[in-house]
């Protein structure tokens, strides 16, 4: 059932639209009661909003001659939130509701923003990709994401002061060509003026922007989503992790997605080399056996002795109490498996 907070600001929704509007027709068109209806009325009037009534034959509500609602009280990251949480939401199928009334919302929380942050929001709904639905917050600095994104739409070159990774600061023009939504951080993807090359650079580094004069031409086809997931991809970590597996690409997606893992043919007829960098290996054992093809490690060794440790206790697990020697087996006494 709609609340009745919500029903409120649907009568204050009708009676912006402008006329006089009957108590019948209002109370149809919120499911209610005429009585309801004026208590509504009642708790508009309490807010200070100057609902008048009107006597008579054709009478009912209006709002006061000339009143508007005061412009929505946003600041950047509030907007960003709102209509990112929207956005986000509805790409991600996590919203319930129709995609109607999604963009409704979006639109209407849109329509009250001051001109000049509306066109950087819809700079930035307009350029950006989500690749996956966030797992934590979107932490970049409103401004700097507002600025990139209205750059990318305009094609107008940008001034970026950036920390790397390792802590090194570093200020450089760049192109951008987009903005993607991956994993709960912002990427831009863009030619860096420093090295020549389209590179991928993490929101929350950039420390400052500057949107430049001029203008550029992106790459025909160019995929920024594309793009910064290679980059994630091929980014060093310690282990550089190399296994060929007998499977369809296809199949090998559904569980190292193009972020986790880079695929390379190879002649061996129906064979893939996965590449993966990765920071540890333990996690890679399992998703292996859940892709339940054959494969074989070419490195590291390490790796080699994790698959060995997990079939171990797979099979350990598959003992009965009584025949089982190894550490993982089932407790004859208790039922419950030893870790």
């Amino acid at each position: 059932m709609t609340r009745p907070i919500a029903r409120v600001l649907a009568l204050l929704e009708i009676l912006q639209s402008g006329g006089t509007r009957t108590v019948a027709e209002l109370a149809e068109r919120l499911g209610v009661d005429e009585r309801t209806v004026r208590r509504y009325v009642d708790h508009l009037l309490d807010l200070d909003i100057p609902v008048r009534s009107v006597r008579g034959r054709h009478g009912g509500y209006r709002l006061a001659p000339g009143y508007r609602m005061p412009p929505l009280m946003l600041t950047d990251e509030e907007a960003l939130a709102v209509l990112l949480g929207l956005v986000a939401g509805r790409r991600a199928g996590l919203v319930t509701t129709s995609a109607a009334a999604a963009e409704s919302a979006a639109a209407k929380v849109r329509r009250v923003l001051p001109e000049a942050l509306g066109r950087r929001l819809d700079a930035l709904l307009e350029i950006a990709d989500f690749t996956t639905p966030a797992r934590s917050a979107l932490t970049a600095e409103a401004r700097v994401l507002l600025t990139v994104a209205e750059a990318a739409r305009e094609r107008r070159p940008i001034e970026l002061a950036y920390t790397a990774a390792h802590g090194g600061a570093s200020e450089r023009v760049v192109h951008p060509y987009g903005v993607v939504a991956h994993n709960g951080r912002w990427y831009l993807s863009g030619l860096d003026s420093a090295s020549g090359q389209v590179r991928t650079f993490r929101a929350d580094r950039i420390t400052g922007v500057e949107m430049l004069a001029g203008t550029f031409d992106t790459p025909a086809g160019f995929d920024p989503a594309q793009q910064v997931l290679t980059a994630i991809a091929e980014t060093p970590y310690q282990h550089e992790v190399s296994v060929r597996i007998r499977s369809a690409p296809e199949q090998i997606r559904s569980v190292f997605p193009p972020a986790i893992a880079a695929l390379e043919a190879i002649p061996d007829a129906g064979w893939v080399r996965a590449r993966i960098r990765a920071q540890r290996l333990d996690w890679i054992p399992p998703l292996l056996a859940a892709l339940d093809r054959p494969f074989v490690i070419e490195r590291p060794d390490a790796l080699r002795d994790l698959v060995r440790a997990l079939a171990g206790r797979l099979a350990a697990f598959t003992e009965s109490p009584s025949t089982c020697s190894a550490p993982a087996c089932p407790d004859a006494a208790s039922g419950r498996r030893e870790r």
